[in-house]
């Protein structure tokens, strides 16, 4: 007993000092909230300031700007304003011009037909939607819309998005996550590259309309599956392309990436904005260009905004695939679904398409007379690189390497403009993953006659004389 007690004493010290201790930082610890709460209520007022001086200090406060301001050059400051609606010919500035700057490709902002059904839709259904599409913002004209578009371009299911640009930037995140693998070419529009962005993947940039630097990638990652099978088994791979690139007005080479996507087991998105309503027999976009089978691609992204001359945008698939949208697509989520009005305006749209096919094949004919206009202007070739296939509906002249100190893009624009013919100079955000090089944008209208493309010839030649 008498060891067993010598044994205990010293850590009997050893447990009372501790407690001690801890005694000592709690009344030191109370202290130190005791004296910060005083010199808080400083009974001197030392720190408080007469309401002269509160003023001179708030006269003098300059706050930091939200962004660097621009200089002097840039194009916010060369406002242009549209007067009249927009459509073959539109006013700017006070200046009717032709309209070679939007992207109503087919003229529908011209249709009557339209109009009409648009106004119908105002007195029936009211201007707005009221919320999003998952709580009480579908209306019956939503779910006609989905089916006609899915039945349009021979799939099973369709969801509508209210805003173009997040359709596409809110379908890509919808299915590829952290620890994917996504194959994108190095041309893809913003709204894509937002979508990537969201989606966290690891992306692999290839160059544009490259199959070989593609198929190269391919290779790489193959290699890389090899050595690490147990991640290669949980690693999904997409590839993202455009029908239509908005930065080179090129079509994609299709039935090269349908066999890549075959052999290195792709999942394949397509964005068609542009293609959707310009390309194939009936507007069915790239797929129908090609004579490929649109099950091939697993899922096709497109704006309304375009051909259609709507608001909104879809994508269109299998169900099991578009469905998962519903509740992973963010932009159809939490955002207000289409007004009633613009998605009447959808239908008839599609109604005219679906009606009268001989529409598409009347723009690919002015497309491709325009581009054989522009190839066998000396004038404009001299200055100018045309950029884009003939059928394509977008085209971009960009400065030839040997013309760098021609007078400013700008120029050439407002020059056109003075000559009643409205064109653009590309525009990129400084957030743009690849900027191209700076090139005037013309737009193509099925509405155009043989005159107005020679007249465009001779505005843009005038231009740069």
């Amino acid at each position: 007993m008498t060891t067993i007690s010598f044994v205990f004493v010293p850590f009997t010290f050893i447990f009372n000092d501790v407690a001690n201790i801890y005694v000592y930082l709690q009344v030191m610890l109370a202290v130190l909230i005791l004296w910060i709460i005083c010199k808080k209520k400083d009974p001197n007022g030392k720190c408080k300031l007469t309401q002269e001086e509160e003023v001179a200090l708030i006269s003098k406060w300059q706050p930091f700007p939200l962004v660097k301001p621009a200089p002097k050059t840039h194009r916010g400051y060369d406002t242009r304003v549209a007067e009249s609606k927009i459509g073959k010919n539109i006013t700017v500035n006070g200046i009717n011009c032709l309209n070679l700057s939007s992207h109503d490709f087919l003229g529908f902002n011209e249709e009557k037909v339209i109009e009409n059904s648009t106004i119908q839709s105002i007195r029936k259904y009211g201007i707005g939607s009221c919320g999003p599409r998952g709580f009480f913002g579908t209306v019956d004209v939503h779910l006609e819309l989905e089916e006609r578009l899915a039945k349009f371009m021979d799939l099973e299911e369709a969801v509508v998005y209210a805003y173009g640009f997040s359709t596409i930037s809110s379908a890509i995140p919808a299915y590829a996550k952290r620890g994917d693998v996504i194959f994108v070419d190095e041309e893809v529009n913003f709204s894509i590259q937002k979508g990537l962005d969201a989606s966290r993947s690891e992306i692999k940039y290839f160059k544009h309309n490259n199959m070989k630097d593609l198929e190269g990638l391919l290779l790489k990652q193959a290699e890389l599956d090899l050595k690490n099978t147990k991640k290669a088994a949980k690693t999904r791979r997409f590839l993202v392309i455009e029908g239509i690139y908005m930065k080179t007005g090129k079509l994609c080479n299709l039935p090269e990436l349908v066999l890549l996507s075959k052999k290195y087991k792709l999942r394949m998105f397509i964005d068609e904005s542009i293609s959707f309503g310009t390309l194939g027999k009936n507007g069915k976009g790239v797929t129908e260009h090609f004579n490929i089978p649109v099950t091939e691609v697993d899922l096709i992204m497109a704006s309304l905004e375009m051909s259609v001359a709507s608001v909104g945008g879809f994508c269109v698939g299998s169900s099991f695939i578009v469905e998962h949208q519903r509740l992973s697509g963010l932009g159809y989520c939490f955002s207000a679904s289409l007004p009633p009005l613009l998605t009447s305006a959808a239908i008839k749209a599609l109604d005219i398409l679906e009606n009268s096919p001989q529409i598409v094949i009347e723009l690919q004919n002015v497309c491709c007379t325009f581009h054989q206009y522009l190839l066998n202007s000396n004038i404009l070739m001299n200055f100018f690189t045309l950029i884009g296939d003939d059928i394509s509906p977008i085209k971009h002249l960009v400065l030839r390497n040997d013309r760098n100190n021609f007078q400013d893009l700008g120029l050439v624009v407002s020059k056109c403009e003075h000559m009643n013919l409205a064109i653009t100079e590309m525009a990129y955000l400084d957030a743009e993953k690849k900027k191209p090089l700076p090139s005037i944008k013309l737009a193509v209208s099925r509405l155009f006659t043989n005159d107005d493309l020679i007249r465009v010839i001779n505005i843009l030649e005038k231009s740069v004389s």
